[in-house]
């Protein structure tokens, strides 16, 4: 049997956003084919706020607001301060959604859109999405008050099963996973269903 020399030509490299799209399962456990992949995608959202990478806060110190706008629409609040000088930092393709944000940067991987705001010290910063990509570059708005971060995704509905939506019982969201050991914090996250009151 003739060894076969491995070389740049026999690799071949994706883009992070194509990378999302094409192996959910290592992501968010499931994939396009399955019904359930919604309710990961609210797991990993919720279990995001309580396990931000390292960079951002302690485990189990944040606290988060989820909304569900839609069958396939999500908002999520966190009232962590952004972390910047004079301007945020940008990450995945110059987004808003930086590095420390992963999470929910797959997430917006497979969104036909996602809307990204950013304040504190005054200052307020927005960005509209193609999934993870910017539609445009970041403009300042007036921010809310206090300091927070809010990014809300509306799921591409072209590459999900016909009858995915997000679950009308949240009994079943995974806010920790099995490897967290971590005592309980003063973070926590709510979550509400706008489909039940009628909408906003």
């Amino acid at each position: 049997m003739a060894n076969h020399e491995y070389t740049a030509a026999d690799i071949t490299v994706i883009e992070f956003d194509e990378s999302v799209r094409k192996r959910p399962g290592m992501y968010f456990r499931v994939g396009l084919d399955n019904p359930r992949l919604p309710t990961e995608i609210l797991s990993t959202v919720a279990s995001h706020i309580l396990h931000p990478t390292a960079g951002v806060a302690e485990s189990h110190t944040l606290s988060g607001l989820i909304e569900v706008l839609g069958d396939l629409r999500l908002r999520v609040t966190l009232d962590e301060p952004p972390a910047w000088q004079d301007t945020p930092a940008l990450g995945y393709y110059d987004s808003l959604l930086g590095f420390n944000w992963w999470s929910l940067a797959t997430v917006a991987a497979l969104c036909e859109r996602t809307s990204v705001e950013m304040w504190r010290d005054g200052q307020g910063f927005r960005q509209e999405l193609a999934g993870i990509r910017p539609l445009a570059a970041v403009e300042r708005f007036d921010p809310y008050p206090g300091s927070g971060m809010r990014v809300t995704f509306m799921l591409d509905v072209g590459i999900l099963l016909p009858e995915a939506a997000f679950p009308a019982e949240f009994e079943g969201i995974d806010m920790h996973g099995e490897y967290c050991t971590q005592e309980p914090g003063p973070g926590y996250v709510t979550i509400r269903d706008h489909r039940q009151a009628g909408g906003l």
